[in-house]
Parts: structure tokens; sequence; C-alpha cells
């Protein structure tokens, strides 16, 4: 099995992560994380997945511009109920980066590392999800639209066909290369306005 190639040319990001490190899963608390580590979460690859992927990317890197972002150390709030549409897909993804979840997650050890009761749903907020540094209080808002990257005109009709079992596995192929096609253009418009959009950004409170 082979991934396409642009999975792995897309936006890349990089955690500090404490508990890694003090366990020994990484020397110096650092991972590494790749658009093909949420394809492998989500068993697939999709405008959704890599409007989360960018998302989150965007987000941290907004957070966090001369440092690290801190796994484990972010509150996750998602305006849609985690039920609604894609956000349960979303948040998943949102997840493996972040560290953070809702009551399932680690549970800490002497009242640290804890990951739970990071990921919220049904918030107000200005955007899809906001992403709040703990250890300062800075925050950011941000959404997603794929709009910008239209599919195929041939693409729907195509998956209807092979919805229905009237297409071959030649179509089926096809099909497959102008889905992954349509992601890579996403991907590769991750910096063009209207892709992702920071809505809001707090700043951390000043020391008095």
């Amino acid at each position: 099995m082979a991934f396409p190639a642009f999975f792995t040319q897309a936006p890349r990001i990089t955690l500090y992560d404490p508990l890694a490190q003090l366990l020994g899963a990484s020397d110096d608390g650092q991972i590494e994380y790749g658009y093909e580590d949420v394809v492998r979460l989500a068993g697939h690859s999709c405008p959704t997945v890599a409007g989360a992927w960018l998302m989150t990317v965007k987000a941290l890197q907004t957070l966090y511009p001369d440092t690290l972002p801190e796994r484990g150390n972010i509150q996750v709030k998602f305006a849609d109920s985690a039920t609604n549409g894609v956000t349960g897909v979303i948040a998943n993804i949102v997840s493996l980066v972040t560290g953070s979840t809702t009551d399932t997650g680690f549970k800490g050890l002497a009242g640290q590392y804890d990951r739970r009761h990071l990921l919220e749903f049904d918030q107000s907020l200005p955007g899809e999800i906001s992403f709040t540094r703990r250890d300062t209080g800075a925050s950011v808002a941000v959404s997603y639209s794929a709009q910008g990257v239209p599919p195929s005109p041939t693409a729907m009709p195509m998956l209807q066909k092979i919805l229905s079992g009237q297409a071959d596995a030649k179509q089926q192929q096809e099909f497959g290369l102008l889905w992954q096609d349509r992601v890579r253009r996403i991907l590769e418009a991750a910096d063009q306005p209207g892709i992702v959009t920071v809505h809001e950004q707090q700043m951390a409170p000043q020391a008095n």
C-alpha cells in the first residue's frame, strides 16, 4: 500500500509532549505530525479530513509563533455538537494532534498530565473551533471552507454510479484519482484566503 505523494508534501507540525518525554516515548518530547497521520486515524482522505488538519495546524501556528505547541495543554471548543454532521470526524483529528479529550483521555499522574475535559462542544464561538493555551490564556478561533477549490464536475456523478453498483473497476479508480486531486488542491491552497479563516485571536493577558 502506498499513499499519494502529496500526503507528505502537505503542511506538517511538531509539538512538544511532556508526557511523551517523561515516559520515554520521545527523548526530547517532540512529536511530528503530518497529514498521513490523520488519514491513518480517519481511515480515508477527503476535504473534511484535510480541513480538520489545516485548521489545527493554522491555529497552533498562530497560538505558538515562537515556540512548539504543548500537546496536552490546549483547551479546544467546538461550536457544533459532537454528533452534528462531520464534527466528530474533525474532533478526532484535533484530539490526535492536541491530546485534548472529553472524559476519555489519560487521567494523569499525581494531578499532572491530565488530558481529560479539554474538549468541549456546543459552545458559542466566532468560528468553528477555538484553541486556547492553558499556560497563557491566549486563544484563536478558526473555520474552514473548501468552496474555493471545487471538485471535478464528473466526480459526483461518478460517485453515484459507484454507490448504485453501476460503475466498473476503471471508473472506480478514476473516481479515486479525481477525489484525491481535489484534496491535493485544497492542501496546496492552505494559505489562500477563505480556506482557513482566523476569526478571532485573543492575546495572552499582560502581567502587571
